[in-house]
């Protein structure tokens, strides 16, 4: 009994509750966004959107105004500033995205500092999926179904392009577009998860299902499931974990993301050896 009052107290709480739906809802549709942003070789691109809007979120904190509206402003322009400085050939694009990535992380530092800060402004760094709102819960059940309705409609043409871009071209279809729509849902996923896990733990949430599961199944359809599987419990073991632990929720969510795709590898460096063993 005293297990069973255990894994049911989070859900007793009405804070912890709000914070487990949150991570489940947000696991579910980055886990599977996740497979398109690694097939696509979108990860540092991801990185750079979501440390680059941390100026959009301070503002929308200083003004009062919801994250969300912060988060989607600060993606744009941390995006129209990378497509602007990554123009330059001489540069290239890594290093102008770096070093505008940087730029805007110390803007964002800037803004943090002034006299008019809010309290608990680091919540924008590291998140606190304790702190969601009824707004941030709708947010993120309207990206759970429309971007997973999104990611179904574009399953094919995804698929065509990561696999050859050319010959999708010849079927008809358009590769510079198909990768704006990928990026396009990529910004808003980050603009809605920064509330749970802050600029700087959100692509947590991306990227570490997917290299947890990849190795270990065999179609995209299985990948992209088990990573939003992976996604869900890795949320819910932070949240369960913070609350045994008393760690911050945000980070441990992250942590426990992390962990995953450090599993995910070491389950198949075991297999291999298994396998040579067998040899």
């Amino acid at each position: 009994m005293d297990v069973l009052d255990a894994l049911l107290d989070p859900w007793r709480s009405g804070i912890e509750r709000r914070a487990l739906i949150e991570v489940i809802l947000l696991g579910g549709f980055c886990g599977a966004l996740g497979f398109w942003v690694t097939s696509f070789r979108l990860s540092y691109p991801a990185e750079s959107l979501a440390h680059g809007m941390l100026p959009g979120l301070v503002l929308a904190a200083l003004a009062g105004v919801p994250l969300l509206v912060g988060g989607v402003g600060g993606v744009l322009i941390a995006a129209l500033v990378v497509a602007v400085a990554g123009r330059d050939p001489r540069i290239g694009s890594d290093t102008s995205t770096a070093v505008t990535v940087t730029g805007l992380l110390g803007v964002g530092g800037l803004l943090a500092l002034t006299p008019e800060t809010p309290a608990r402004l680091e919540e924008l760094l590291f998140g606190n999926p304790l702190a969601v709102s009824d707004g941030d819960l709708t947010a993120a059940g309207v990206l759970a179904l429309a971007g997973g309705g999104a990611l179904v409609a574009l399953h094919r043409p995804l698929t065509a392009v990561a696999l050859d871009a050319g010959g999708a071209r010849s079927l008809g279809m358009r590769p510079t577009v198909v990768r704006l729509a990928l990026l396009g849902l990529l910004a808003v996923a980050l603009a809605v998860a920064v509330q749970g896990l802050g600029s700087l733990l959100v692509l947590a949430a991306v990227v570490a299902p997917t290299i947890a599961v990849r190795r270990h199944t065999s179609s995209p359809v299985g990948t992209i499931v088990a990573a939003s599987a992976v996604a869900c419990l890795a949320g819910v073991a932070g949240i369960y974990a913070s609350d045994v632990a008393g760690t911050a929720a945000g980070a441990s969510v992250a942590l426990a993301l992390c962990l995953t795709a450090a599993l995910g590898q070491a389950g198949r460096g075991a297999g291999r050896l298994r396998s040579r063993a067998s040899q």
